[in-house]
């Protein structure tokens, strides 16, 4: 499975930015797809997932201003962030739990300026 992800940048505080990630490769439907980030200096946490039938689960610092989505036709799990704050940068990847295995993205970088 490889995953390409996209959307990140530099945004000021208070603003939105929108992810985007898709998943090619796989003989089978996906289930669960998330997303994850890495700060500087910090360990890599979990930020939003979302199964094959729309539920969702957040990270307690994004309730209320992230939203993850899916597009199960196109194998296509986004992020909508809003109401940025400069904690929230860090690098973000997409991950899929696949027969067995956690298949990660690139990574894109989101930076938040005060």
């Amino acid at each position: 499975v490889q995953l390409q992800a996209s959307g990140g940048g530099l945004v000021q505080a208070g603003g939105s930015l929108r992810l985007s990630c898709t998943a090619s490769g796989s003989a089978f439907s996906i289930g669960v797809m998330g997303w994850y980030r890495q700060a500087p200096g910090k360990l890599r946490e979990s930020v939003a997932r979302i199964t094959n039938i729309g539920r969702t689960i957040y990270e307690d610092s994004v309730k209320g201003r992230f939203t993850i989505s899916r597009d199960n036709a196109k194998n296509t799990v986004y992020l909508q962030m809003n109401s940025l704050k400069p904690e929230d940068t860090a690098v973000y990847y997409c991950m899929v739990p696949y027969l067995g295995y956690d298949y990660w993205g690139q990574g894109t970088l989101v930076t938040v300026s005060s």
